[in-house]
């Protein structure tokens, strides 16, 4: 069964994009399963650079048809700016589909989300403020907005109605800013179902069916293993589940339907946000990374902070969502060092600790242990096989492809579609 979970392995930001573009013209759907608009994609398409929140990155495949599955957050504004910034420049949007059963990014939950963010001060998470995690909370809490509640007024106003019950109390006696009017959300809503009416499928049923007809389906996450809510550095974490199961949970499909589910590395390592990272570099490394790598986030637009590569880190998403290949972005980043550190372990009150602590307090405490290895200064960025690239360079791959736990199946030497080189072929 040709069904592929494709998913970042560290802080997200890793060039899943790239990957999911790359496999684009070869699978016949792409499916985002998880997340919202507080994830950014960026492709480049020969000349051509497109930044994706939202929106599945097979969208830029003619031959592809993109989903967006019920475990994805939908902001409607937002989801429609990009498509017409997508058809002004010519690409056919048309294909798309949305989940009936994925929720709503309400007005009020955007409201939520800035406020209690301003209001925790230096104990922020760090959240992008778009509402992701108050959707997610209306989610679990049985309040939320779906889809397919927009086709019916009765039931959408009862829904409002219930979620801005609290939410009104909370914004009015601690925030102490206005009461949203039900009636206002209600109309905006409302106003948002007749362009979203063609999108709207039942994508459980069609992604099986897809399977079942033994079409290519490709299951794209947003963030990276360690923002999951559940196996991320919590609480610095989204609000769902990037990591593979999510794909199971948030596209409606099968664990036995997936047949390999390949992880995004960066060459070294970044993170947005706040929350530990212990191979950040506050020298004149993490500047030139930041620089040459373009560490700047598509979503926020924060700077990315820069470290070293991490391979506790890699180890450990290879192990939570049992990784069957790497695909080793931005290696031409790295192209000048003379050596570049790697990091093969932690310590932690003085002992050697080679896996992921579990705790957050040691983890917190992490101190990066070293391994250096000789670095390249000759220009990879036309290399189109692995014997193209510098003897360095090799042993650089070889040396993380060991220490993460999975074959390294293909490597990004730059930003553009054909600047990769693949080792093994994912299909």
């Amino acid at each position: 069964m040709p069904a592929l979970v494709l998913l970042g392995a560290q802080w997200g930001d890793e060039g899943k994009g790239k990957a999911t573009d790359l496999l684009g013209g070869s699978v016949d759907y792409v499916v985002r399963y998880q997340g919202g608009n507080n994830a950014g994609h960026t492709v480049v398409v020969g000349d051509q650079k497109y930044a994706l929140h939202l929106l599945p990155s097979g969208i830029l495949s003619p031959g592809c048809t993109p989903v967006i599955g019920n475990g994805v957050v939908v902001d409607p504004s937002v989801l429609f700016s990009e498509l017409n910034g997508l058809n002004e420049r010519g690409v056919d949007t048309s294909k798309l589909l949305i989940s009936g059963n994925a929720h709503i990014i309400t007005p009020y939950n955007v409201t939520v989300d800035k406020v209690t963010e301003r209001f925790l001060g230096k104990r922020k998470i760090g959240t992008t403020g778009r509402g992701i995690g108050p959707t997610y909370a209306d989610k679990i809490n049985r309040v939320g907005i779906r889809v397919q509640d927009l086709y019916d007024e009765s039931i959408l106003t009862q829904k409002v109605e219930a979620a801005l019950d609290v939410k009104n109390q909370i914004l009015t006696k601690l925030y102490n800013r206005r009461a949203i009017a039900i009636d206002q959300v209600v109309e905006e809503l409302l106003g948002y179902a007749d362009r979203l009416a063609p999108y709207v499928a039942d994508t459980v049923l069609v992604l099986n069916q897809a399977l079942e007809q033994e079409k290519v389906v490709l299951f794209e996450g947003g963030q990276g293993t360690l923002l999951d809510i559940d196996h991320g550095t919590y609480p610095f974490v989204t609000s769902s589940n990037p990591t593979a199961g999510g794909a199971c949970t948030g596209a409606g499909v099968g664990p036995t339907k997936i047949s390999r589910v390949i992880g995004i590395l960066k060459a070294y390592t970044t993170r947005v946000g706040s929350g530990p990272f212990p191979t950040e570099l506050f020298d004149e490394d993490g500047e030139a990374l930041r620089r040459i790598g373009g560490e700047r986030g598509v979503t926020t637009g924060r700077d990315r902070r820069c470290g070293w590569f991490d391979a506790v880190i890699a180890r450990y998403a290879t192990r939570v969502n049992g990784l069957t290949d790497f695909f080793l972005t931005k290696l031409d980043v790295l192209t000048g060092w003379e050596e570049i550190p790697v990091c093969v372990a932690y310590e932690i009150d003085g002992k050697r600790v080679e896996e992921l602590p579990y705790s957050q307090s040691d983890f917190h405490h992490a101190k990066p242990v070293y391994e250096t290895l000789p670095g390249w200064s000759e220009d990879i960025t036309k290399a189109k096989s692995f014997s193209d690239l510098p003897k360095n360079a090799q042993n650089y791959v070889k040396a993380l492809e060991e220490m993460s736990g999975a074959p390294i199946s293909a490597i990004g030497v730059g930003p553009g579609r054909d600047e990769t080189i693949e080792i093994n072929s994912f299909l």
